[in-house]
């Protein structure tokens, strides 16, 4: 379809609901603000938290917008070409390929094009496709914080990720595995032949076999998925061990903050939240070693954006190895 000169196809969220009542409608191109460029995108991906914010659950992710989404259009990770910038921007020119993640600066990745603050981009990955670089913001920066930062993982260590096969899962394994640590992730039974694949020492099928109660423990557990309960979860922490959410439901949220002091100070046993925040140095770790060929994005499904909604309702089911991307077909 011929769009008229100044409008653009995007897919719309006006209400919390399913993939069903999501849209794609011809909207205005949006116009860069000082400090913003304008991008033509290429590709987006779907991430965890853009079906939390279609869903309005947990109810958490409704603070400030209890009645409809604060995003009429969803999709933080990008990657395309900037078209035009800002009179205040100083990094960027048109025609420089991009990547970044935009939930600080206002969302709307899935879309033909999106402004961003030059603050959330970086310079795509030489050698790989827009669609393998919009898989990398937010998932890759999240493993980054989790294991890195929160749980300070060091070369030797044992780590396990708890829901090892999505975005922020593959590219933990491939991390750890870096640093020189011990891995094994947890996920459905179809997903771990994949996971030994790109790097995990052990694989676990969490429907055959409880980690909390095999004895084991480790150093470090990152969990993606935050369904289970902390008190189960410490019991697979060593002393002197870490526990790092990364998402979950609002109670066991709730339940994490409240046990952190505690099992702190009478376990050794670190209990931390993750909060996530993008950062430039961070995805610039991430460039440097998807460049080098250490580190591979994972994709299971492409999408066109015409078929959008049905990105986000495969993304729900749970069963994507990786990341799921809709790409504009550019």
């Amino acid at each position: 379809m011929k769009l008229e000169a100044g409008s653009m196809q995007a897919l719309v969220c006006d209400s919390y609901g399913t993939p069903d009542d999501l849209r794609l409608e011809e909207v205005v191109i949006p116009v860069p603000k000082e400090h913003e460029v304008l991008i033509a995108v290429h590709a987006a991906s779907v991430n965890s938290w853009d079906w939390d914010l279609l869903r309005g659950r947990p109810y958490l992710t409704r603070l400030g917008a209890f009645r409809k989404p604060r995003y009429r259009i969803l999709g933080a990770d990008v990657a395309g070409r900037v078209i035009a910038v800002g009179v205040a921007v100083e990094r960027f020119r048109p025609g420089d390929e991009v990547f970044g993640d935009l939930s600080g600066c206002g969302w709307g990745g899935f879309a033909e094009y999106v402004c961003a603050t030059e603050a959330a981009l970086t310079l795509k990955p030489e050698g790989v496709s827009f669609e393998q670089a919009a898989a990398i913001p937010q998932a890759a920066v999240l493993a980054l914080q989790g294991l890195r930062d929160k749980g300070k993982l060091a070369g030797g260590q044992q780590v396990l990720i708890n829901g090892a096969g999505g975005g922020v899962g593959t590219f933990g394994i491939q991390y750890a595995q870096l640093l020189g640590a011990e891995v094994t992730g947890v996920d459905r039974g179809e997903k771990l032949e994949a996971l030994l694949a790109i790097g995990a020492d052990h694989a676990l099928d969490y429907q055959l076999e409880d980690f909390t109660l095999s004895g084991k423990q480790y150093d470090l557990i990152l969990d993606v998925v935050g369904v289970r309960s902390v008190m189960d979860i410490k019991r697979a922490l060593k002393p002197g061990g870490s526990y790092v959410m990364v998402g979950g439901t609002t109670p066991r949220i709730l339940q994490a903050l409240l046990a952190s002091p505690i099992t702190s100070r009478l376990e050794r046993k670190k209990v931390s939240l993750l909060l996530h925040k993008p950062n430039h140095n961070d995805q610039l770790v991430w460039k440097s070693y998807v460049e080098a060929g250490q580190v591979k994005p994972v994709l299971d499904r492409v999408f066109p954006l015409s078929d959008a909604a049905q990105a986000l309702a495969y993304f729900g089911e749970g069963r994507a190895i990786g990341k799921v991307v809709v790409s504009m077909g550019r």
